[in-house]
């Protein structure tokens, strides 16, 4: 009998700039290609939500640290240092197999994970995600596939999705508020939590039955631009 392929979306929410982000809060669940959800994990990194007070207060979610120690407080998170959460990942990843993680901007998120790994322990350890690992970006799927349809287009019109520049919008809270007929949806910006609503993304994406590239293109967004404009 096929064993089922199962994959991992992971989420992270940052400190310090865009460029040079450093992660204190880790989601991610082992989920199969129909959305069914094996494992959830939720992880404040120690590092910097604890150990880097200070630059807490200028993240941009820093408004949110209050709802941290809430939900840390009702057992729905765990204080871990990255070092025990990179080592929970690959346990997971080795557990179910797993060729592949997920993330909706993938590059962002990889990216941030590496920098947070290379800052705390001074480039000695550089990597992540296991050796090997296949990365694939649930926003590109998305662009070509939900946010190219006229029914999104529409949808963006309608509702105000569209930049001063005439771009339709292609965030993760816009398309799961289109997927959902909830414009009203707002993300909550927290690790697991978005990364519930960019697995049913991921599924909604499959089950267009299309040919997709999986790879991560941070130029993605201008795919539904293109084909908005025809």
């Amino acid at each position: 009998m096929r064993t089922k392929e199962v994959k991992i979306t992971l989420d992270i929410e940052t400190a310090n700039t865009t460029e040079d982000a450093l992660a204190y809060d880790i989601g991610f669940n082992a989920h199969l290609n129909d959305g069914t959800v094996l494992e959830r994990h939720s992880y404040i990194v120690k590092d910097i939500f604890c150990d880097m007070a200070d630059l807490m207060q200028s993240a941009y979610y820093a408004h949110k640290i209050p709802e941290y120690h809430e939900s840390l407080e009702r057992g729905e998170r765990e204080v871990k240092s990255l070092y025990e959460v990179r080592k929970i990942l690959h346990e997971v990843c080795k557990k179910y197999n797993v060729k592949v993680i997920m993330a909706y901007n993938a590059a962002f998120d990889m990216n941030g994970l590496n920098k947070t790994q290379r800052y705390i322990t001074k480039s000695a350890y550089r990597w992540f995600f296991p050796y090997g690992i296949k990365v694939e970006c649930i926003w590109h799927m998305a662009c070509q596939t939900i946010c190219s349809q006229k029914k999104y287009f529409d949808y963006c019109h309608e509702n105000g999705f569209v930049s001063k520049s005439g771009n339709i919008q292609t965030s993760a809270e816009v398309v799961y508020g289109f997927l959902t007929n909830n414009p009203d949806f707002e993300e909550e910006h927290k690790g697991l939590e978005d990364v519930e609503i960019e697995t049913a993304i991921f599924v909604a994406c499959r089950n267009k039955h299309k040919k997709m590239n999986r790879n991560i293109n941070r130029a993605c967004w201008r795919i539904p631009q293109r084909k908005s404009a025809v």
